[in-house]
């Protein structure tokens, strides 16, 4: 007889253990299946309740197909591999008992017991070891592609100084072009003895001897560059190599002269460890020499002396007279005969400019004043080609700053270097590898070619066109492909195009180069570009791998 302490502890533990969770559930799931007290079940849409002995009966009865996760009974429900020691995973309930082990259920569940081993554990294992090395990959990958980031961003910034320095270039250009303009129109109405008048006056001529001495003084500065640098090629060479324990007064009177002169620490003190020291106190003493110099009001510093004799040497001084001349409001011509229609009636200006041109004509003839014609209109000629050099340079400009502006827009453009800008790095960046006969080249968002390694042409194998077109512009893949078209056309065939299909990698390098069909080509490349950096949240889970 049994005690009935025994029975009292087994009735509620069978009360309380319930039914087991039925095979092919989802753990997500196993809490919607639970009889209730009635014994009955709802399928899982709840358009209908059925007996609990109808799950998992191999036989269809729900309308949404929940009753049969653990059967082939319903052709559109899947059923849940637990695959312990790995990763769970659904199948098609149609490859339940079908008699063939499924690999991605590596336990054997979806098969009656003893027909598939469990290899969950060697399979999860390997798993682990591949994802690992993804991780690492990935991990270091995306380091390098921060790098890349950062440099997109610190090329934007670049760009966006350029447009405003190009914005400053040619607002001073078009103030240029507008005086060169008024210069050539002035040179082309005006006469060459006129002009001839004006080269005699004192400022013009002084203008010309300040030129002819600056260029003087530039002639021999370089010359005397040229022999300070020489001379301190000599001394730098004698600092290192002398020796000073030859207590030779001459030499060591030189070298520490030259070291004072040039800022240099003593060769003693740099042998002896101080180097960083006498450095130190070299930059303190430029420092100071710098603070200790105070140029006058006007004057040029070093650097800008040397930037700015050119263009002072360049200076077009016939212009600048012109100008000078409209400045103090000259008269143009310094006959009376040219200034008296300034106070004539209008009624009366015809009249004078037939008398006018007659006279002139006359006078000309009898050579009591010179027509040349011929040397004014060079004067006039060179002032507007000067215009129109001017109006080029000022398009130049105006092209650079549209060039550069697009191009910083472009940075972080979704559908050009990505929204991070990552692939900006690699803009015109060349990858090769060798493939026997020939080297392929990949120049990134330019050219894909084919070089031949022992003579022969060269053929492009594509330009630059999209990425990936079949997939969302910006999703994960999108950037997984490059589509380079238009190549060098084959022998009665079209022309040669390129896929070329990328992953995460250390380095930018090309793996494998195929011929899929005639002039189609597959290449397949890593990049860090496309090693994302690693999500704690989802580590661990299928998708990372």
């Amino acid at each position: 007889m049994i005690p009935w302490a025994i029975i009292l502890c087994i009735i509620p533990l069978a009360v309380t253990a319930g039914p087991a969770k039925p095979l092919g559930v989802a753990p997500e799931l196993a809490s919607k299946y639970v009889p209730s007290k009635a014994g009955t079940w709802k399928c899982l849409d709840g358009s209908k309740e059925i007996p609990w002995g109808f799950v998992n009966d191999d036989s269809c009865d729900c309308p949404d197909e929940s009753d049969e996760p653990g059967t082939s009974a319903c052709p559109n429900s899947k059923f849940y591999c637990n695959n312990e020691g790995h990763i769970g995973a659904y199948i098609p309930s149609s490859r339940v008992n079908d008699g063939l082990c499924e690999p991605q259920c590596c336990d054997g569940s979806d098969e009656p017991a003893g027909l598939c081993p469990n290899q969950c554990r060697e399979v999860g294992e390997a798993y682990r070891k591949k994802y690992d090395a993804e991780m690492k990959l990935r991990k270091t990958g995306s380091k390098i592609r921060a790098t890349y980031i950062a440099f997109a961003h610190k090329e934007k910034k670049r760009l966006e100084v350029e447009v405003l320095s190009l914005e400053k270039e040619i607002e001073e250009k078009e103030k240029e072009v507008e005086r060169l303009q008024d210069v050539a129109d002035r040179a082309e109405s005006i006469s060459q003895a006129a002009l001839d008048h004006k080269k005699e006056s004192p400022l013009y001529k002084s203008l010309i001897k300040h030129h002819n001495a600056l260029k003087s003084l530039q002639r021999e500065y370089k010359k005397k560059q040229e022999r300070e640098t020489a001379l301190g090629q000599i001394l730098s060479t004698l600092r290192t190599s002398y020796n000073p324990n030859y207590q030779d007064m001459g030499v060591l009177e030189a070298v520490r002269g030259w070291e004072e002169l040039a800022g240099l620490p003593h060769i003693n003190d740099v042998d002896k460890g101080d180097k960083e020291e006498g450095e130190g106190k070299t930059e303190e003493a430029k420092e100071e020499a710098k603070e200790e110099e105070k140029l006058e009001e006007g004057m040029l510093t070093a650097e800008e002396l040397e930037s700015s004799v050119d263009p002072l040497l360049n200076t077009d001084y016939v212009s600048l007279l012109l100008e000078h001349d409209e400045h103090i409001q000259a008269p143009i011509e310094d006959s009376i005969l040219f200034d008296l229609q300034g106070y004539l009636p209008d009624s009366a200006i015809p009249i004078y400019e037939d008398i006018k041109d007659t006279l002139v004509s006359w006078l000309q003839k009898l050579g009591i004043i010179r027509s040349d014609d011929s040397a004014a209109a060079a004067d006039s000629t060179r002032a507007r080609q000067a215009f129109h050099d001017a109006e080029r340079a000022l398009g130049q400009l105006k092209s650079d700053k549209r060039n550069k502006e697009k191009d910083a827009t472009e940075i972080f453009s979704v559908e050009g270097f990505g929204a991070e800008g990552e692939w900006k790095k690699l803009d015109g960046t060349c990858i090769e590898k060798d493939e026997g006969e020939y080297i392929y080249e990949v120049c990134f968002f330019q050219e894909v070619k084919q070089k031949p390694k022992n003579g022969g042409s060269t053929f492009s194998l594509g330009k630059f066109d999209s990425w990936n077109p079949s997939v969302e512009v910006g999703a994960p893949g999108f950037y997984e492909k490059q589509v380079y078209n238009r190549g060098t056309r084959c022998w009665n065939g079209p022309e040669r195009n390129t896929k070329l299909v990328l992953s995460c990698g250390l380095d930018n390098a090309i793996q494998s180069v195929l011929e899929l069909e005639k002039c189609e080509y597959q290449i397949t490349a890593t990049s860090p570009a496309l090693c994302l950096p690693v999500n704690e949240k989802t580590k661990g889970s299928r998708d990372e791998l």
